[in-house]
């Protein structure tokens, strides 16, 4: 949010009164961790100096290899505005290190910066991602545990008071203010209880940072009124699920290299290159950008959410949307991300593929400017849409098959994400669900 120097940070620490400071990371699965330490060791902290059990988090590493260093980041120094007027809270978000110093390969953080690399050696200096992450908020029962009840039956884009979740999201865009963020829009979604915030577009690594912070700040403001946040992708049957759109473009300098005013619909061969690439590779990566078993419940006809891999200009049902926007706005908008996606691997794997569809040369199917959804089965076959994977299981399938996707999360992440999701799978096959109870209890 700023360009922070460690004299910067001491000072503010000392003025505000901060008593303690979180060391905050992210894992595999894209749940935050922390490490919180007060303030007497924030020179250590910030001297790169702080250790943690790697063993402890879910996909890093072996016992025996447990030693890990956090290297906080300066410009993500942050005060959390709800904290207590003496003893407040201030976070660093912090990339993780070997003892050597070096990066290590199971940090989604520290992945993303190694394309970003590789990025900028094909002659580019920036890669933006402007987010837009749905969820939604349900009452707590008298235990203060989460009920399936929403606290609004209000629709796209309702007022209060069919909208009873204004106050919140309002509460919510304030403190998301106060701590720097520029909020661009706040509305209610399509389904009851579901709302939706938008800010504005930065570099890859600080927006996949801001989603994090976004997910904790929606979370502790809906706490404070009573109401659970949910970044669940589908958890209503019959309604929409939430998605979240990544709106992404790359810069050489001041110049979008998306745009190209000399051609018909203001798109530049890179841009058009880029678009192939992550439509060539769409089902290969699925897996991390839909990452869990429910995931594919919102991946469905009927509820807006892209289930076919196709491209338009002009209609909201294909897979890639290229909002009317040109100029420095100018950008492709994959709508297939979910808000469970670790958005650090998300960014990664839609980055080098859009980057291998330029490094290639490729060409993109041509767009599809009918609604998808109406078109029977021999009609998408004749355009060429296929399907995107149905399930978590198969996604992991077309996972495995894509070198350029494996590529793009390298060895160890890859390897410890499958894993992960090969035993959710397994525990979902073997669980007995209310659906079958309901089913069959009765019949047989």
């Amino acid at each position: 949010m700023g360009k922070y120097t460690k004299e910067d940070i001491k000072r503010l620490v000392q003025e505000q009164e901060v008593k303690f400071i979180r060391l905050q990371f992210t894992d595999i699965l894209g749940t935050i961790k922390n490490v919180e330490i007060p303030v007497s060791q924030l020179d250590k902290a910030l001297d790169n100096k702080m250790m943690f059990d790697g063993s402890s988090i879910e996909g890093f590493v072996r016992i025996e290899e447990s030693d890990m260093y956090l290297f906080p980041d300066y410009d993500t120094f942050m005060i959390f505005p709800w904290t207590a007027t003496k003893g407040k809270v201030a976070r660093l978000i912090c990339d993780i290190a070997r003892p050597d110093g070096t990066p290590f390969a199971g940090d989604p953080r520290s992945n993303l910066k190694r394309l970003l690399k590789e990025m900028e050696e094909l002659g580019f200096t920036d890669f933006n991602l402007g987010p837009e992450p749905e969820f939604f908020l349900f009452k707590l029962d008298e235990k203060g545990e989460p009920t399936l009840e929403v606290n609004d039956h209000g629709g796209y884009f309702d007022l209060a008071p069919t909208d009873l979740g204004e106050n919140c999201r309002r509460d919510i865009v304030l403190e998301l203010e106060e701590m720097g963020f520029e909020i661009e829009a706040s509305h209610h979604e399509v389904a009851p209880g579901q709302h939706e915030i938008d800010f504005k577009y930065a570099d890859a690594v600080s927006a996949c940072d801001n989603i994090q912070t976004f997910k904790l700040v929606v979370k502790t403001i809906a706490r404070k009124h009573g109401l659970h946040a949910t970044f669940m992708p589908k958890p209503l049957f019959g309604e929409a699920g939430s998605g979240m759109h990544f709106n992404v473009s790359l810069f050489k300098g001041k110049e979008n290299a998306f745009y190209d005013e000399a051609t018909e619909l203001g798109l530049s061969e890179t841009a058009t290159q880029f678009m192939a690439g992550v439509l060539a590779h769409v089902k290969g990566f699925t897996a991390v950008i839909n990452p869990t078993i429910n995931s594919y419940k919102r991946l469905v006809p009927g509820y807006e959410a892209p289930c076919y891999v196709a491209w338009s200009a002009q209609n909201r049902s294909p897979l890639i949307r290229i909002p009317s926007s040109r100029g420095v706005s100018t950008r492709v908008e994959v709508r297939s991300v979910d808000p469970a996606a670790n958005p650090y691997l998300a960014m990664a794997v839609i980055l080098e593929a859009g980057l291998e569809g330029i490094r290639q040369k490729m060409t993109p199917p041509a767009a599809i400017n009918r609604n998808i959804y109406v078109m029977s089965e021999e009609e998408r076959k004749a355009n060429g849409i296929d399907n995107l994977p149905v399930s978590l299981d198969e996604a992991l399938k077309l996972l495995a098959e894509d070198e350029v996707v494996k590529n793009a999360l390298g060895e160890h992440i890859y390897e410890n994400f499958k894993e992960a999701k090969e035993i959710e799978c397994e525990m979902f096959r073997t669980q007995v669900h209310q659906w079958e109870r309901d089913m069959y209890m009765k019949m047989y």
